[in-house]
């Protein structure tokens, strides 16, 4: 990891020091994101199964989750794994459906004219679940049960299909838990492009949606951010990069355990980006020292090592600064190992996922918690949130008004509307001020 003295950097040197790895995919993606979203919006399911076998290997299959489907995969997952995930399930579901947005009451702003704010769940969220070196089921849970916990009518889950052109037991039992019906065997630009149109394909149809969720490689990124800039395409939650973790540490932070967090995220992706950031130099030492022991037997070491060459180890005057630092950056991740982390946790304004103390590791965030683990990165956590239940409905405003608050009402909006040279507007307004 880059060490850096904070305190003697100027403005430039302090951006460099914040800044993302540069992105590593080509530039086909885009032209080749494009080719497949114009294929499928005219070709439609004859168009998905090209790309889909061309890419995946394998046509695209629907896996219906009856009960002989889910049993056969629990029985194939040790006990313990089977019961982790309902437990996770069950965390994930209870803080989602605790955090759901509740509608407002009625608000008089002028006698007889009232408003309130409603929610509304999507009719359609279509979930993107990863499964390129390892099947993301955690990821399946995280997406799936907001949803549930908002009353998203259709959620649509799409995943990569393995060589075989099966999909891993724990993915079978995992979209069990969360009441999943089916699940669609296809991944990539394909399957975005499936969502955002629809198609009809042997095993059924597959439903376009109103709002695509979920991480992804820099085609499906891609292709989530081409299918919302059609007209009339669908919305997305984010566009989600490379995983981010900045620690804070103190002078007393233990270093096995600082260490053991930094790698948790480095070995995600050699783009993966890990920072720690200190007041205390020798704190800084013991860490990094750490991180090489750890290191030896790591199973993705080599993945760990090219993220750390992207990492920072930053040292900074105090606390504060070290605050400062964080909400500059960004985070995903953030987590306080300090004396007294609560303290520090006010001070904080921009990340995606906050880590209170050293028992609280971003591990059980990234599995059982309860907070959904897709979370802003480069940056965008600076005016943007996690997903949350409230992602997946839409608010409404309410308005009612009587003839007297109409009468009392309309002559201002009448004339704010000729203000603005609007005279139709005006006129509407008038014609409830004579009523």
């Amino acid at each position: 990891m880059r060490r850096i003295d904070w305190p003697s950097l100027d403005a430039d040197g302090r951006r460099a020091a914040l800044a993302r790895p540069a992105r590593r995919a080509g530039t086909e993606v885009p032209d080749t994101v494009r080719r497949i979203l114009d294929d499928v919006r005219q070709r439609g399911g004859e168009a998905v199964r090209d790309w889909a076998v061309k890419l995946d290997g394998h046509a695209p299959r629907r896996l219906i989750l009856n009960e002989e489907t889910v049993a056969k995969a629990r029985a194939t997952l040790p006990p313990v794994d089977a019961r982790a995930l309902r437990m996770a399930a069950d965390n994930i579901r209870l803080f989602h459906q605790a955090t759901r947005p509740e509608d407002s009451g009625w608000i008089e702003t002028t006698p007889g004219v009232r408003s309130r704010r409603v929610w509304r769940p999507l009719e359609a969220a279509g979930l993107y679940v990863p499964a390129g070196s390892a099947p993301l089921f955690s990821s399946l849970l995280m997406q799936a049960l907001p949803a549930e916990a908002a009353g998203v009518q259709r959620r649509v889950v799409v995943t990569p299909p393995d060589a075989s052109g099966g999909v891993h037991p724990a993915m079978i039992v995992a979209a069990a838990e969360a009441g999943l019906e089916d699940l669609w065997l296809i991944g990539g630009a394909q399957a975005i492009a499936a969502l955002t149109f629809g198609a009809e394909l042997e095993d059924g149809t597959l439903p376009a949606c109103d709002k695509l969720f979920g991480p992804g490689n820099a085609y499906v990124a891609e292709a989530k951010a081409q299918a919302a800039a059609l007209a009339g395409g669908p919305a997305v939650d984010m566009r989600a990069g490379p995983s981010e973790l900045l620690v804070i540490a103190d002078a007393d932070a233990g270093p096995e355990i600082a260490a053991a967090d930094l790698l948790s995220q480095a070995e995600h992706d050699a783009d993966a980006q890990v920072l720690l950031v200190s007041p205390s130099r020798g704190s800084l030492d013991r860490i990094l020292a750490e991180v090489e022991a750890q290191l030896v037997d790591l199973p993705r070491q080599a993945v760990a090592r090219a993220s750390l060459a992207q990492g920072r180890a930053i040292c900074v005057a105090d606390l504060d600064q070290a605050c400062a630092v964080s909400n500059l950056y960004a985070p995903e991740h953030l987590a306080l190992q300090v004396a007294e982390p609560e303290a520090l946790a006010e001070k904080i304004t921009a990340a995606g996922a906050v880590f209170v103390g050293a028992w609280t590791a971003e591990t059980l965030g990234d599995y059982a918690a309860g907070p959904s683990h897709v979370l802003p990165t480069d940056g965008a956590a600076r005016a943007m949130a996690g997903l949350t239940t409230a992602a997946f409905m839409t608010s409404i405003s309410i308005q009612t008004s009587t003839p007297d608050g109409a009468r009392a009402l309309a002559p201002i909006a009448a004339r704010l509307a000729r203000l603005e040279g609007l005279e139709a507007h005006a006129r509407a307004a008038d014609l409830r001020a004579a009523g």
